[in-house]
């Protein structure tokens, strides 16, 4: 666990699994919401969603009561691009959905200096990939949204987008730089984007795996909720780790409270 210091300045805050689930809010998120904002708080909503456009993740989180503005989203892909700003000279062949495609020009017939992997239910095919396998093969370095192997939609499961960066990988035969949750680099680009320092900040989520972990690998204090997967992973043992554990974000105010008078 985290050394513990002053009340946060600064939330982290997970969005599946903590703040919705099964396409509903979860109770008292929207209250919390308010408080958070109300307290002056700075406060991202992460997910690892690398589909969808932040209007299309605001426009779904407004459906179901929840209002949040577009600068208070967070994804890998907004990290990519966070990170290939800062980078002198960076040309992106951007491996992503056509909602996202906007975020990186493609570099044309200059040679890219990054390949980024998201979801490819838009693109994949035989020509994209090799195009991005003789680029990294050229010198460029791979970065990759995140490593799901697959995701569930009312159909069943699908391909998701862990499994193409393993194919580049073996492929090339170089690793990926993983820029979504749990890596190092997707904490350390949110707190850039909040302009935050690591030891004011809380992250809050129900993912020991990857909410905790990455919060603990990053030096940020954490609180994980008992909502989302939760009681699967203590089930499996993999509770624990966090700083605190409180039983939703319906909770989170009060920890605060308690935070700050501690």
């Amino acid at each position: 666990m985290t050394s513990p210091s002053a009340a946060p300045q600064a939330i982290l805050l997970d969005l599946d699994g903590t703040v919705r689930a099964a396409g509903r809010a979860l109770p008292g998120a929207a209250n919390a919401l308010a408080e958070l904002r109300a307290r002056g708080l700075k406060l991202r909503l992460l997910t690892n969603a690398d589909h969808d456009s932040v209007p299309h993740i605001v426009a779904d989180l407004a459906a179901i009561g929840l209002q949040v503005d577009p600068s208070e989203v967070f994804t890998p892909c907004l990290a990519a691009r966070q990170l290939l700003n800062r980078t002198p000279g960076a040309r992106a062949l951007a491996l992503v959905s056509n909602e996202l495609r906007p975020l990186f020009p493609d570099p044309g017939a200059v040679a890219p200096t990054h390949v980024l992997v998201a979801d490819g239910r838009d693109w994949l095919s035989y020509p994209a990939l090799d195009r991005a396998f003789r680029a990294l093969r050229s010198g460029a370095e791979l970065l990759a949204s995140q490593r799901g192997r697959y995701f569930t939609l009312a159909d069943g499961d699908h391909l998701d987008t862990g499994a193409v960066v393993a194919a580049l990988e073996h492929a090339a035969g170089k690793p990926a730089r993983v820029l979504g949750k749990p890596a190092v680099d997707f904490f350390a680009l949110a707190l850039a984007d909040l302009a935050a320092a690591a030891d004011e900040c809380l992250v809050v989520g129900d993912d020991a795996t990857t909410d905790v972990a990455g919060a603990r690998a990053a030096g940020i204090r954490s609180a994980q909720v008992r909502t989302g997967l939760y009681a699967d992973q203590r089930r499996e043992g993999l509770t624990g780790a966090a700083d605190h554990t409180i039983d939703s974000i319906a909770d989170l105010p009060h920890l605060l409270d308690t935070l700050a008078g501690a």
